[in-house]
């Protein structure tokens, strides 16, 4: 019930919007229309409507297509402070999924069930996603935030996925603490990491308007952490550095199991002319001691395709597809990303390496992780097609001594209705290498079609 409500109000928002259009036109045919006739009043009031919601809050990445190529939340900005602002953003997404499986796993028998063989799935509609978003504008150039995942495939309940504060002006009126928060920016709370720029192009649950593609990455480094972090960022140039509690829940028991994690990031992002926008950046992941780390294992939200590659018991995971290398007690990670935009025309990569073990592990295993996606954008930045090739491979836990492999390539493209709404369909292509013969990826492939509807505003 809940999810049919949340896909009403997403589907409603369509027809407010042609509303508003519908009442403008009638505004203009009425002033053509005064015009002709002269002995009437000439005088007309034209409302102008938009579709898209003014932006109140100071440092705020849009929710809609203003957001795209945004990275870290915008240091300058033109929205002036005028006092206390409170505003409320969404996203919903709702899929049709087109996907079929197969493997050549050997039976393994459990109380009389195949648990290599796998679920039968065929074409359907998924549940709908949905985010909430809520910022208030406390103090000049500082916001307090707030997402919650009303709907997900791992929590179909209401979850608060983060909180936080972004500081980007002094709070104290002295002259040098102002001049030094030109170029530092805090963050402090419950929030998504910044390790990697794929984080800020990838399907956050009910927030998909980002993301060129429907799937994320085989291997996806996301997750949310305790801590803060420290920006300096001057004449293009980024560093960053954060200390959170290397876990996604609070915790003050068996200290003894536990450790920071230090994150940190440098880079380098300019315009460089009226056509030309490149990015580079490095950053990295360390955490030496957790009872739980989830830096691969840390999204909420579940993979974008349903079912694939799960048992036919029915017991399947939210995160179906995805290779998740086990590091939950240890972990030191790098990831890579170039950028580069030319008119139309976007490059991003992926780089990816990551060195970790559990606890029972006598050894640190090894993972690899290689992504690069093509994005051409055109008729005013309404359409575009894309194309990504993803790789993943190591050893992915004890049990399985020898490397495994995965691999997918995925074709896209999309339609922005208006800068709120968008079209997408993709077309991908996923095999696995590797796997012993008793393990349900065993020659395991996934292919089809997926066709994804979001609203962001």
């Amino acid at each position: 019930m809940k999810t049919l409500k949340l896909l009403t109000a997403a589907m409603a928002i369509p027809f407010v919007i042609a509303s508003a259009q519908v009442r403008l036109a009638s505004t203009e045919r009425a002033a053509d229309s005064a015009k002709k006739d002269s002995t009437k009043d000439t005088t007309t009031v034209v409302t102008v409507f938009s579709v898209v919601k003014p932006i109140v809050i100071q440092h705020l990445r849009p929710n809609d297509q203003r957001g795209l190529n945004m990275f870290e939340a915008p240091k300058s900005d033109a929205v002036p402070y005028t006092g206390f602002k409170f505003d409320i953003g969404a996203g919903f997404t709702q899929q049709f999924q087109g996907l079929q499986h197969e493997n050549t796993a050997a039976p393994v028998m459990v109380a009389g069930v195949n648990t290599t063989s796998l679920l039968k799935i065929g074409n359907g509609f998924n549940n709908a996603t949905a985010n909430l978003y809520l910022n208030a504008q406390v103090a000049p150039g500082i916001r307090v935030a707030m997402t919650s995942y009303l709907s997900a495939r791992h929590h179909q309940e209401s979850w608060v996925k983060d909180g936080y504060a972004l500081i980007d002006a002094s709070p104290i009126d002295i002259a040098a603490l102002n001049t030094l928060m030109k170029y530092v920016t805090v963050k402090f709370g419950h929030f998504e990491i910044n390790y990697g720029d794929e984080h800020f192009r990838r399907s956050d649950n009910g927030s998909t308007m980002y993301n060129p593609f429907v799937g994320n990455l085989i291997t996806d480094a996301f997750t949310t952490e305790i801590g803060g972090e420290l920006y300096v960022r001057a004449k293009g140039f980024l560093a960053m550095g954060s200390m959170t509690g290397g876990e996604v829940k609070g915790q003050v028991t068996a200290p003894e199991k536990r450790s920071p994690t230090y994150i940190g990031k440098l880079g380098y992002d300019r315009q460089l002319s009226q056509d030309l926008r490149v990015r580079l950046t490095g950053s990295m992941y360390k955490n030496d001691q957790a009872a739980s780390n989830t830096l691969f294992t840390g999204d909420r939200a579940g993979s974008r395709y349903y079912d694939v590659v799960e048992n036919v018991s029915g017991t399947s995971t939210a995160w179906s597809g995805e290779l998740r290398p086990s590091f939950p007690n240890r972990v030191t990670a790098f990831q890579v990303n170039p950028f580069v935009k030319y008119q139309g025309l976007e490059l991003f990569g992926v780089i990816e390496t990551a060195k970790g073990k559990a606890s029972t592990d006598a050894a640190f295993r090894n993972w690899r992780q290689l992504a690069g996606e093509a994005v051409y954008r055109f008729w005013g930045d309404k359409l575009y097609a894309g194309y990504r090739y993803n790789t993943a491979e190591g050893q992915i836990n004890s049990a399985i001594k020898n490397d495994v492999n995965g691999n997918r390539w995925q074709v896209a493209g999309g339609w922005y209705v208006n800068p709120m709404m968008l079209l997408k369909a993709e077309y991908m292509n996923q095999k696995y290498y590797g796997f012993p013969t008793t393990d349900i990826r065993n020659g395991a492939f996934v292919k089809g079609f997926m066709v994804e509807a979001a609203l962001g505003f």
